[in-house]
């Protein structure tokens, strides 16, 4: 990559987030928040590139989220810190743990192979990352640093159906997303499954059914935000949004479909598979 692509990707991945911070957000309620996910990921991109490692990258996300929650918690004590607090901790606690052993367990992840070795590239990636963090969580941190509602009294029937609704969406993503993980980890640990794809389970459901997951989990926390937002405010519900392009269209399902596909594009059970199973959303098998 360029070095002038790479710079110019860097100051838009600041100014993309900056603005919806300061247009979504009361004042600087968002700004500082965007600030400290940047500057604590650059912390840690020196560290890394320092040491060559990229054994971190995806934990340091989920410190982030979990850190900004229990700010969040501490600062705005309200219905909505606790609630998506509590969702967001839960999520993070639990995919950070995921993605931090499976890269120990394989001792490298191959996306950063090349690209932790050019010191502008790998801060680029670990900017995006910045991004990724405050525009999923932008919707959520709104709700949370704004309302002041205290307890379930406090709410109106608007938005106490949110919550009920958003709580569903996010409950059933959530188990979709470690049911469909728990199915693939244990499916790549059998040693009999080597070079071999995933069919049973969700997967035989949907060919990503844990980006799905993902999507759910997210759209349920903006729909539990949704009540507390008006005027520019709207402009965060660009989270699930985000989620969803960015696991559809940019760094999800487009690459690991480029792979499968030069890996098993000549099998006729991987060309029968990926034809009988949707990409996304969960689909009863015509088998069952």
């Amino acid at each position: 990559m360029s070095k002038k692509r790479t710079i110019t990707g860097i100051f838009l991945s600041i100014f993309l987030a900056l603005s919806i911070a300061l247009i979504g957000g009361e004042g600087y309620n968002l700004v500082l928040p965007a600030l400290y996910i940047f500057l604590v990921h650059w912390v840690f991109f020196f560290h890394a590139y320092f040491f060559q490692t990229e054994h971190y990258f995806d934990a340091i996300g989920s410190l982030i989220f979990i850190s900004l929650s229990l700010i969040a918690l501490y600062f705005f004590r309200n219905i909505y810190s606790v609630i998506i607090g509590i969702m967001v901790i839960t999520w993070a606690l639990r995919l950070g743990s995921f993605l931090f052993t499976r890269v120990k367990e394989a001792g490298k992840d191959s996306r950063f192979t090349e690209m932790k070795k050019d010191f502008l590239w790998f801060l680029l990636t670990w900017s995006i990352s910045g991004l990724w963090v405050f525009l999923t969580y932008a919707a959520g941190l709104n709700a949370m640093i704004s309302s002041e509602n205290f307890g379930f009294s406090d709410l109106d029937l608007i938005e106490y159906l949110g919550i009920i609704v958003g709580s569903i969406f996010w409950l059933l993503g959530f188990l979709l997303e470690v049911i469909s993980d728990y199915q693939k980890r244990t499916f790549r640990k059998n040693p009999k499954n080597l070079d071999k794809f995933i069919v049973h389970g969700l997967w035989a459901w949907s060919r990503h059914p844990n980006y799905f997951g993902e999507i759910l989990l997210w759209f349920g926390i903006a729909i539990i935000a949704l009540p507390t937002l008006e005027g520019w405010r709207y402009i965060t519900l660009i989270s699930p949004l985000f989620v969803y392009l960015l696991l559809t269209r940019v760094s999800g399902i487009p690459i690991l479909e480029r792979a499968a596909n030069k890996k098993w594009g000549d099998d006729p059970k991987y060309l029968s598979y990926k034809k009988n199973t949707p990409l996304l959303v969960l689909r009863k098998p015509k088998n069952s």
